[in-house]
């Protein structure tokens, strides 16, 4: 089966047979439980076709990640806004925030064109000051412990750090037939205090068979229509790059979701890009010259014969 359609097949069993929820955000659900998909990494990149999926958010956001990065302002550098809503929501609940009362400030832009305005002026002024302004960015550009801390500097009870990500490359290289090759960034002692959003793909392992490095993701959280287009191809992309340093060919992309769910306001986007037939799979062309993963830039990474259809926009529940 094309790879893409088996991500439709998951909107479409969730739409006809998903189970209506509430949720934290207050928007509310249809979601299932357990879901899994297969992507063949040979068959092409899968980059969403029957809409446009930004690759530039994916590769910078990911790079973020593997620098350990957990600052905004590198993703701001990069015009990348997706973690922005996050780092605003702290600031606008400090006591230092003195501009307009901003509660609900996610559900309210969405509803009301003139707060969103407003919303958007404050946020233009939030995203400069994290730029231009260090102490400001060191306090409320931060997220606290979230994927890129753990990944490259997990705290142990004895002070110490494990770079997870470091380690799992190694042992790929060294000792292949491993079942330990695991990355976790679900640690129970900073998810309730000291993460902006608890990891909600929070755990992967890699898997080396016939030359080929596959990569399985554990997500427990699966935002379908927004969410999940992003992890397919950041995880995909992380496997490339990894293989590349191992010397290894790719193998499969493995997702596993837990709570797999649309958000009842991304219905009519779900059914736009229902009606659409999939188009060729694009591929992926990394800088050969670099080796380590550690050393890639934006420069680095590129996606070419990518001919989707257009974007279709949907609101982000925070």
């Amino acid at each position: 089966m094309n790879n893409e359609k088996k991500y439709l097949n998951l909107c479409r069993e969730v739409m006809e047979q998903g189970t209506k929820k509430e949720d934290r955000t207050g928007t509310g659900t249809y979601s299932t439980f357990g879901y899994q998909m297969k992507f063949n990494l040979q068959e092409g990149f899968p980059l969403l076709t029957t809409k446009r999926i930004p690759f530039r958010l994916i590769a910078s956001e990911l790079l973020w990640f593997i620098k350990g990065d957990t600052n905004i302002r590198y993703l701001l550098q990069h015009n990348n806004n997706i973690w922005n809503e996050w780092a605003f929501q702290s600031y606008v609940e400090s006591e230092e925030y003195r501009g307009p009362d901003m509660t609900n400030f996610g559900i309210r832009s969405q509803q009301d064109e003139a707060f969103k305005a407003i919303y958007d002026e404050e946020m233009n002024v939030f995203k400069e000051k994290i730029l231009t302004d260090d102490a400001f960015s060191e306090r409320f550009g931060d997220l606290g412990s979230v994927y890129g801390k753990q990944w490259r500097a997990w705290q142990t009870t004895r002070g110490e750090t494990i770079d997870q990500l470091k380690d799992v490359i190694d042992s790929i290289k060294h000792n292949p037939d491993s079942r330990r090759h695991i990355v976790t960034a679900w640690n129970p002692e900073d998810v309730p205090s000291n993460m902006a959003l608890p990891p909600c793909h929070m755990m992967f392992q890699f898997y080396v068979a016939d030359g080929k490095l596959s990569c399985q993701l554990y997500q427990r959280s699966a935002d379908i229509f927004l969410g999940v287009p992003f992890n397919i191809a950041s995880y995909a992309l992380l496997t490339h790059l990894i293989a590349k340093e191992c010397g290894l060919a790719v193998g499969e992309f493995v997702h596993t979701l837990g709570d797999a769910h649309i958000y009842s306001n991304h219905i009519e986007q779900i059914n736009k890009q229902l009606a659409r037939e999939p188009r060729q799979a694009p591929s992926l062309w990394l800088n050969d010259e670099k080796t380590s993963v550690f050393d890639f830039e934006m420069e680095d990474i590129k996606i070419e014969g990518y001919d989707p259809h257009p974007g279709i926009k949907a609101p982000v529940a925070v």
